[in-house]
């Protein structure tokens, strides 16, 4: 079987997943737009998105619940375009940058590009926080159950150590 993750260099394309949250502004709706737009991302293809899951928040609890979910998309923008891409989505959606771990109307993240492994001021790949995160675990062993990380470990194995605590499957996407 061929690693989910791996570049598909006949055509150019990258694979990659993202992550996407939003707990502010109709999350369920920010969620959908988000997708749409991933569908309409330059240089770059909608594969698959898991459900829509209803998560607690990370960090500051005095926030209204999150909704998450991850796309897996191929794509042949640099990391950094992809990153500046995903931002702009979430401008154009209201986000406003504040506070650490706040809410948000919306939060796109890179969870994975290819097989890279890249650490710079603006952008560290794997995500720095996926692999404790079951908002990013379980949606993303939805649409990559077989799913090896760039570092070798299997999602399954993070998955056996992650608890779901009180995720639950919001929204099936169609």
């Amino acid at each position: 079987m061929i690693n989910s993750v791996e570049q598909n260099s006949n055509q150019g394309y990258t694979r990659c997943y993202v992550a996407i949250g939003s707990n502010l502004a109709d999350p369920v709706t920010q969620a959908q737009e988000a997708i749409v737009s991933l569908q309409t991302l330059a240089l770059s293809r909608l594969v698959s998105v898991s459900s829509l899951y209803a998560s607690k928040p990370m960090g500051p609890q005095a926030q209204p619940d999150y909704i998450n979910a991850v796309a897996c998309i191929d794509t042949c923008l640099a990391p950094i375009d992809l990153l500046d891409a995903l931002q702009h989505i979430e401008n154009e959606q209201g986000r406003v940058r504040k506070e650490h771990w706040g809410a948000r109307t919306l939060d796109l993240d890179i969870l994975l590009y290819g097989n890279e492994i890249m650490s710079t001021p603006r952008l560290t790949v794997p995500h720095y926080g996926m692999k404790e995160r079951e908002f990013v675990l379980y949606p993303l062993a939805e649409i990559a159950p077989q799913l090896q990380l760039p570092c070798g470990q299997a999602l399954s194995e993070l998955l056996a150590g992650c608890p779901r605590n009180d995720l639950a499957i919001y929204q099936n996407i169609e």
